[in-house]
């Protein structure tokens, strides 16, 4: 009998060929040990970068030189809610674009008083320039 290790952390995730956590779907995309000690090595680099990460190692029984059947979880996977946000906010309504107003104050007066700020900083140099000539 043949025997592979791979590796699986807290919320169900297998660790993937392609150096990302996958959910177990597709089993050619499980990263395969053959020895124990490569898989806590792989251990000890992930959670050295990751801290929060609960790895455990698995040995499975390899059937016709495959893994069999894993459990498929359930809890998405890290890339994908991050590329989910980053899509939403991307066709989003625009409104994240739009300048802040505090209350009481338009665009409009938010903008005459940026302008008289650099008014006023632009003639503080002027002054200060003629003071020290």
């Amino acid at each position: 009998m043949d025997h592979s290790f791979i590796l699986k952390n807290q919320d169900g995730h297998y660790w993937g060929r392609s150096k990302e956590w996958v959910d177990g779907s597709d089993r050619s995309r499980v990263a395969q040990y053959k020895h124990r000690d490569e898989a806590s090595n792989m251990v000890f680099e992930l959670s050295s970068k990751d801290f929060g990460l609960r790895a455990e190692i698995l040995k499975m029984t390899l059937k016709d030189g495959k893994i069999p059947k894993l459990t498929i979880s359930q809890i998405a996977l890290p890339g994908l809610e991050e590329e989910i946000e980053v899509n939403s906010a991307e066709a989003g309504d625009g409104l994240s674009e739009l300048p802040i107003e505090t209350p009481g104050e338009s665009s409009g007066e938010r903008e005459n008083a940026e302008d008289s700020h650099h008014q006023k900083s632009a003639t503080d140099r002027l002054e200060k320039n003629e003071e020290k000539n």
